[in-house]
């Protein structure tokens, strides 16, 4: 296993999410369908799970289609659930051999049933993998999310089950997507195509991650731009609410 120059391979983020942004906007600054940036957006995800898992990365999660997605044009959104397909069907034995387990957040009982069952069946096969967790965020929402969690929590002080004065911060996150992950909350993430905002994505896990915004586009957002994104992150002081001084202090 090899890293870049750029970055020291023992100190790799734990877990990296990416917003992978500029798909559609790539592909008509080059006069072509939007559903072609996607298409190739596809051969940006294979690299980058590729260096992930090369370079020793725990989690990867991908936000691959949020719950405001579904707003977009029928033949879009159709576009991009045949890609999604297609990709689970393509990529199943590189992540059996690889030792890749998939994993998925999200409301996926929205998602079509031919490519939720494929979705299915693919974690199911890979459950067992102890490597790199590519974790896919489908049909995602980062305020569903909490909604949800504070439903389940709701329910269980209702029916007496739980005090209400043992709600922390410990017992939400128990009861978000991500709670079966290694490492549920992103060290660093990455949001490409030139936007500096969250738009939803994991919006409590995120809370103190190191974040990376980038012009590039996501279909040429490749080797050498993941690898600056790990080398910025590692030049980075992470002091949780703490002082330099305490930091270095340690």
């Amino acid at each position: 296993m090899t890293a870049p120059s750029k970055f020291d391979l023992e100190r790799v983020p734990r877990h990296i999410a990416i917003i992978m942004d500029g798909n559609g906007r790539w592909a008509q600054r080059r006069n072509r369908p939007r559903l072609y940036g996607h298409k190739v957006g596809v051969e940006t995800v294979q690299e980058i799970v590729e260096c992930a898992r090369e370079w020793g990365v725990k989690v990867l999660t991908l936000y691959a289609f949020s719950t405001e997605n579904w707003k977009r044009p029928e033949e879009e959104v159709g576009g991009l659930m045949s890609l999604l397909k297609a990709y689970l069907l393509s990529e199943l034995s590189k992540m059996l051999k690889n030792s890749i387990r998939l994993t998925c957040i999200g409301n996926i009982e929205k998602l079509p049933g031919d490519v939720r069952s494929v979705l299915q069946t693919t974690m199911a096969e890979t459950a067992g993998n102890e490597g790199l967790v590519l974790n896919l965020a489908l049909s995602y929402g980062g305020r569903l999310e909490l909604i949800q969690a504070v439903k389940k929590i709701a329910a269980r002080v209702q029916d007496n089950t739980l005090d209400i004065d043992d709600i922390d911060e410990e017992l939400i996150a128990d009861n978000l997507y991500t709670a079966s992950l290694p490492y549920p909350e992103p060290d660093l993430l990455i949001r490409t195509g030139g936007e500096a905002r969250l738009s939803n994505f994991l919006l409590w896990q995120a809370s103190y991650a190191e974040i990376c915004f980038t012009d590039i586009m996501w279909p040429e957002f490749r080797r050498d731009a993941f690898a600056s994104a790990i080398s910025d992150f590692q030049n980075r002081e992470r002091r949780y609410g703490k002082t330099s001084a305490q930091i270095k202090s340690r």
